[in-house]
């Protein structure tokens, strides 16, 4: 059995957290430019532009891409030959957000009880940690750090089976419609199909993580895809909400069993900051 220190996890979180809030990755950026090229509008293409030049900003002088430094989500593959030693796992992932948050210059935006007096916890902890046992002796990390505005057009449809391929077409389209521009545009559009309610939307949250131009290796998901794109892209929002082809860069399904009487959707937007890093130890 490997073993791996505590430390090492909360280093490599840290250094996540700082890249991902600094570098556009990318496949991201790369779509943008694509995106600019097809563009018609010139609102649209001036956006376009000033949010590849932002990229490039904040690379160089390695500041934030945004103000909203998201929450920290942290998606861990642990492979069942890992042992942790030296301290508690979770706390070395949380150990390495306040890390970066705080030495980075991140801000700070979770708040401790939410229903009352929701005061900042001050280092952007606790992180949202989704754990996942898998085979092999490494570990997997992928920081995502979601914006409020984007995460708050989060969906879940619980549709019937009647509703089918159309009733799933519409449910992510008129999320995106009413969305409008408030989640930042051009949008990543993360959608879950099947399982269960939590199922579905941790799903529509973790495709969100896969590359920008990646399809669903089932022929029939990756179709849907790239109709739902075309969709959405005909509504006109464009970037940042001031019209336009370019309302979105990507459309990623990632789907589960269902059970017979259900037909769950989940729909998770990530702004034009479609900011996600990962490392492997």
């Amino acid at each position: 059995m490997r073993e791996i220190s505590a430390c090492e996890i909360t280093r490599i979180v840290a250094s996540l957290f700082y890249r991902a809030n600094y570098h556009l990755t990318d496949d991201v950026l790369e779509a943008i430019k694509r995106s600019l090229l097809k563009e018609e509008s010139p609102v649209a293409r001036r956006v376009l532009e000033q949010i590849i030049r932002n990229a490039e900003i904040a690379a160089g002088e390695e500041i934030p891409l945004c103000q909203d430094c998201g929450i920290a989500v942290v998606f861990i593959e642990l492979g069942q030959d890992i042992h942790v030693t030296g301290g508690d796992f979770n706390q070395a992932v949380n150990e390495g957000v306040v890390q970066a948050y705080r030495d980075g210059y991140l801000r700070k935006s979770m708040v401790k009880k939410p229903v009352s007096m929701r005061q900042n916890t001050g280092d952007n902890t606790p992180a949202v940690i989704h754990v996942e046992i898998v085979p092999g002796e490494n570990i997997r990390i992928i920081a995502l750090p979601k914006g409020g505005g984007a995460e708050n057009m989060s969906r879940l449809f619980m549709l019937t089976p009647a509703d089918g391929r159309s009733g799933i077409i519409e449910s992510v389209v008129k999320t995106v419609d009413e969305a409008g521009p408030n989640p930042c545009g051009p949008v990543v559009v993360g959608v879950g199909i099947g399982g269960t309610a939590e199922k579905t939307m941790l799903m529509a949250k973790k495709a969100l993580i896969r590359k920008v131009g990646e399809h669903h290796p089932d022929p029939e998901v990756a179709a849907l895809e790239e109709e739902i794109l075309e969709r959405i892209n005909a509504l006109g929002i464009g970037p940042m909400g001031y019209g336009g082809r370019t309302t979105a860069l990507a459309v990623n399904i990632e789907v589960f069993p269902a059970h017979i009487a259900s037909l769950p959707v989940a729909v998770n937007l990530n702004c034009h900051s479609a900011r996600h890093v990962e490392a492997i130890l």
